[in-house]
């Protein structure tokens, strides 16, 4: 467990892990490598097989680090039909199942929710990486803290244990009660709300329509997490101002562990905070080649657990897309930082345009006072590629008269920007959703995807 002492006294829950140079951190992984895939083909019917199929039966065979590269990536896709041929937690559980002690499973939104079982090493694993990560994105002993996670079932939930190693004093409040988030900061003079970036836009809302000032709650820090969002320039100023606060982020993925990254005061990307235990990767997402971890490199995130036990992972594919920062920081980590720049299964194709729905949203918030922020993007068909241009709802802000040269501007904005074509189309305020969790950013037309014949 984490010590409170310890973190009082410093930024970094793990002084020496944190500040390790990278050649010595990854001598430290290729040992704990070879110990991970010898306990996968040990103890995991699932990647003895896949591994196998692959031309590496064997631990040995399947080589050290710097041959990561050359094994099989596992998908989400995968993981559904392991737990869905083998329930209920899959052919890739790797640990007895009396040794499990929590289970945590996913939204479900894509079929049947996965089920993410942990065992009592793997949550101290994840308190571990999750302490460095808040405390990374600010978080300090004794510091009053809203939690707008829901306990469960997500892993988010999860947090809960991070924030309690640190030494915070957490309070749970969860999604949907934004009348006790607020009274939790009136009256229990909490200092930091912990939600998505969707939820701190929807409180701002909140507060005015009551006639409540966000900057009069108390907020002196928004950890932001759960979603792409909270480093977008045009939105952290947006709460920055609102609440005269400072916005922090943090990103995990719930089957590798809950926090993984967390942004210090820098506010220049999210610290990898996951040393010793996992080992990370950056790749192309088309191709899934390997990039070098340079300043400015863009690809997808692709994780290994180097310390698991209940449910591995193998080179899993994120689909989060992230934007490299190499140059050293003055907090002294020594771990790449990154921004999250969206989804590659959100991903829009217009015309041979890759757009990522929060680029869309990031252009429209520049527009603000003049718009209220919100947008939907409807896409002509479901699927990636888009041969005709999407419609932009972006909805006006309170008193605000439709104009059709402003729609024209937004218009202007995004091909400017982004490089694709898009129909914006003006809708009166209070029109589009909000929400107290995630917001989805895109409305495809109901029914299977068209055929080039159907349109």
């Amino acid at each position: 467990m984490v010590s409170i002492l310890e973190v009082s006294m410093s930024f970094h829950v793990d002084p020496e892990v944190e500040t390790r140079p990278e050649p010595a951190q990854r001598e430290r992984d290729r040992h704990a490598y070879r110990v991970q895939l010898a306990y996968l083909f040990d103890h995991s019917s699932f990647y003895r097989r896949k591994l196998t199929e692959a031309g590496f039966p064997d631990a040995t065979d399947a080589g050290d680090l710097d041959g990561i590269a050359a094994l099989p990536f596992t998908t989400k896709d995968e993981i559904r039909r392991s737990q869905a041929e083998h329930p209920p937690y899959g052919d890739h559980l790797a640990a007895p199942a009396d040794g499990i002690r929590r289970v945590y499973s996913t939204s479900g939104t894509t079929g049947e929710p996965c089920y993410i079982p942990v065992t009592a090493a793997d949550l101290g694993t994840w308190s571990r990486i999750g302490a460095r990560s808040y405390t990374s994105a600010g978080v300090r002993a004794a510091q009053r803290i809203v939690l707008t996670y829901n306990a469960g079932p997500f892993v988010a939930g999860a947090v809960l244990d991070s924030l309690t190693a640190i030494g915070a004093t957490v309070i749970p409040v969860g999604s949907g009660n934004t009348e006790r988030v607020v009274r939790a900061f009136q009256r229990l003079g909490a200092e930091t709300l912990a939600c998505t970036p969707s939820y701190a836009l929807y409180l701002t809302e909140w507060c005015a329509a009551r006639g409540l000032d966000p900057a009069g709650l108390g907020v002196r820090r928004l950890c932001l997490a759960g979603e792409p969002g909270g480093g977008e320039a045009a939105i952290r100023s947006q709460l920055e101002a609102a609440f005269r606060a400072i916005v922090t982020e943090a990103m995990g993925i719930g089957d590798v562990s809950p926090s993984l990254w967390g942004e210090c005061d820098d506010q220049q990307g999210m610290h990898f905070c996951g040393q010793d235990y996992v080992h990370i990767e950056l790749v192309d997402p088309a191709s899934g080649q390997p990039l070098a971890w340079r300043d400015g490199a863009e690809g997808e995130l692709v994780y290994t657990a180097l310390r698991r036990e209940a449910v591995p992972m193998l080179r899993l594919r994120s689909r989060d897309r992230v934007v490299v920062n190499a140059r050293p920081c003055p907090c002294g980590r020594t771990s790449v930082r990154v921004r999250c720049v969206g989804r590659t299964d959100d991903l829009l194709i217009v015309r041979g345009v890759n757009v990522f729905p929060t680029a869309v949203r990031a252009v429209v918030h520049e527009f603000r006072p003049r718009v209220s922020g919100a947008v939907l993007i409807r896409p002509r068909i479901t699927g990636v590629r888009q041969d005709q241009p999407p419609t932009v709802l972006v909805e006006l802000a309170d008193a605000e008269q439709p104009d059709d040269g402003l729609a024209g501007e937004i218009e202007t904005a995004i091909r400017a920007k982004l490089v694709a074509r898009m129909r914006v189309e003006l809708v009166r305020p209070g029109t589009l959703p909000r929400s107290e969790y995630k917001l989805q950013l895109v409305d495809y037309p109901a029914g299977p995807p068209e055929t080039p014949a159907e349109r």
